[in-house]
């Protein structure tokens, strides 16, 4: 059996990034606001260093509940997630700021509220 409490810590690490990235992506109206200035690249750096954090997460989680929990949750595409964070890492002169762009505007937010449903679903327990 897994450390719920881990578990839980995890979960909570995973949607503070997600709102990390929602802040830092709110004055970002168009890709052209990651790569036309520097304060747009660094904007796009930030998000990405989230993007890791929750992809390393995602894992940690998955290996630690032994591939049990994030397969209740099949809204989510857990693998994209996760492998967005080796992407990034090992490619991370080929980021796309399109595909990074995408992400923000359409696959943080569904997150971030599975996660939510997760932990109070864990909370019922």
């Amino acid at each position: 059996m897994h450390d719920p409490a881990l578990t839980v810590d995890l979960l909570q690490q995973i949607k503070m990034a997600g709102k990390t990235i929602l802040s830092r992506f709110q004055p970002i109206h168009s890709v052209q606001d990651f790569t036309n200035s520097d304060a747009g690249m660094e904007k796009l750096d930030a998000i990405c260093m989230q993007l890791i954090a929750i992809g390393e997460s995602l894992k940690k989680l998955d290996a630690i509940t032994a591939q049990s929990l994030l397969s209740k949750y099949p809204q989510i595409e857990w693998k994209k997630a996760m492998g967005l964070r080796d992407i990034i890492t090992h490619h991370y002169f080929d980021i796309n700021a399109e595909a990074i762009f995408d992400v923000c505007r359409t696959k943080v937010k569904p997150l971030i509220m599975v996660i939510e449903t997760m932990l109070n679903d864990l909370q019922k327990k």
